[in-house]
């Protein structure tokens, strides 16, 4: 049975916490439907769309093309009028300044959780927050200029070449509040006529995430599952995409926060994304590191995250990662390995490392320079360029015959090996019925059975009927 025939989709029983799509940076409280990410404890998440965000609860809902007209009528009826300059934002500004490079990225993931959350459906969201987001960016954002203060400009001043051209940053409270307002009246617009690609059919994807802080003090992990990829970045080709990623935030979850909001909006913005999209993954990756590294100089941050993320275009899948986050794909029942994660005891990350000055060594576990467990990263600006910024990336033919993707951070696969995985999910298959829309939950919980405490975030992309 195909995922995207009714037949599947009818079998697909509906849970309480199952996710709503949009993008979402999936934050492991509840569920919710954001674009961010994690917070302590999160319920079972579950979705036929897409989401990137901290979890809420939050009810299943269809994307059929026959609510787009209702949802736009609610919407203006909650809001008749645009916001006046008093009024509160009905969402919380990214921060206090923006780099014009962040703007898509961010006010796209502001439109995402505010739509979601009020159950739109997917490729409305998508398409509403790309149109607003578009013709934002086409206007001057000088309005919102804000200048830096004078520390910061002693700072800039030290900097390489590289970080001396003048960096613009805008305020996010004003440019957050025109932002609502140009989706306002975006949605007046198409009220009256809604474009094609807002009411375009997508495939429906059956995802389980489950992400809990477990022992540790801070929820650092974050993860995002976007079904409405093309609609979110206007991509009228024949080709569907979805995009899925898991990242593993350490030190603070900045890092791992931006990585989920950044990485598949500047992947998106790669010429190659169409040709070569593993390669478009990569540069996404390595763009979005040196974007938080001039943001964590200038805010003094010192998180990193690993991350991993998967692009199905059509019937090719393509992943990317950097660091120790993996994905595993099954078919036939079978474990077929995508990746090699990125350690320090590797032998190439060994070389790599000591090459630029840098050393290895083993304490509770092996580190870089004796401080962290990771070789590569988004972030930790005091430990670049031996934490590198570079990702992996890789692509694979989809014959059909494949079961279903597994993304985790390493609080999941350091303690369940990959072949235990398929006894796993073959066991809650079978208890359920062929249900799927929990399972994550029971990976997670066989994690911390094997004495994982570390956050631990799974996702499971079904790619046909379990």
């Amino acid at each position: 049975m195909a995922p995207g025939s009714a037949a599947f989709l009818a079998s697909v029983k509906r849970a309480s916490a199952a996710q709503v799509l949009g993008l979402q940076l999936l934050q492991p409280q509840g569920e919710a439907w954001r674009p961010s990410c994690p917070g302590p404890a999160a319920g079972p998440r579950d979705a036929l769309g897409m989401s990137s965000g901290a979890p809420q609860k939050s009810s299943q809902m269809a994307s059929g093309a026959e609510e787009t007209p209702g949802f736009l009528d609610m919407l203006l009826q909650d809001f008749p009028a645009p916001l006046n300059p008093e009024d509160p934002l009905p969402w919380k500004a990214p921060g206090t300044v923006l780099s014009q490079e962040e703007v898509e990225g961010e006010l796209a993931e502001l439109a995402m959780g505010f739509l979601g959350s009020r159950k739109a459906p997917p490729p409305l969201a998508a398409a509403l927050a790309h149109e607003a987001v578009s013709q934002l960016l086409q206007t001057d954002l000088s309005e919102f200029r804000k200048l830096p203060r004078e520390e910061e400009e002693e700072e800039e001043e030290e900097d390489d070449e590289e970080e001396k051209a003048p960096v613009t940053l805008l305020d996010a409270q004003s440019l957050a509040r025109s932002f609502f307002n140009r989706l306002w009246e975006v949605a007046g617009q198409w009220q009256k006529q809604v474009p094609l690609a807002a009411r375009a059919s997508q495939r429906q994807w059956l995802v389980s995430i489950h992400a809990i802080r477990n022992t540790r003090r801070k929820m650092e992990d974050r993860h995002v599952s976007l079904p409405s990829f093309n609609q979110l970045f206007g991509l009228s080709d024949p080709v569907d995409r979805a995009y899925f990623a898991v990242f593993d935030g350490h030190g603070g979850v900045d890092a791992a926060r931006y990585a989920a909001v950044h990485v598949h909006t500047n992947a998106a913005r790669q010429p190659e994304l169409l040709t070569d999209p593993a390669g478009a993954l990569r540069e996404a990756f390595r763009r979005t590191d040196q974007m938080f590294l001039r943001k964590a100089k200038r805010e003094r941050l010192q998180s990193g995250t690993t991350g991993v993320c998967a692009l199905i275009a059509g019937a090719t899948l393509h992943v990317a990662w950097l660091g120790d986050s993996q994905v595993i794909l099954v078919q036939q029942g079978q474990v077929v390995k995508l990746m090699e994660p990125h350690r320090p005891e590797r032998q190439d990350e060994k070389a790599r490392i000591e090459a630029l000055g840098g050393f290895v060594s083993h304490m509770d576990c092996w580190r870089v320079n004796g401080t962290l467990a990771v070789s590569r990263a988004i972030g930790d600006v005091f430990q670049k360029p031996y934490v590198s910024g570079e990702a992996d990336a890789a692509s694979r033919a989809l014959t059909g015959s494949e079961d279903y993707l597994l993304l985790a951070c390493d609080g999941f696969f350091d303690v369940v090996p990959h072949q235990e995985v398929v006894g796993l999910v073959q066991s809650h298959l079978t208890r359920q019925q062929g249900s799927g829309l929990h399972v994550a939950e029971e990976l997670v919980a066989a994690a911390r059975e094997r004495g994982s405490h570390d956050n631990i975030t799974v996702m499971v992309v079904f790619l046909r009927d379990p």
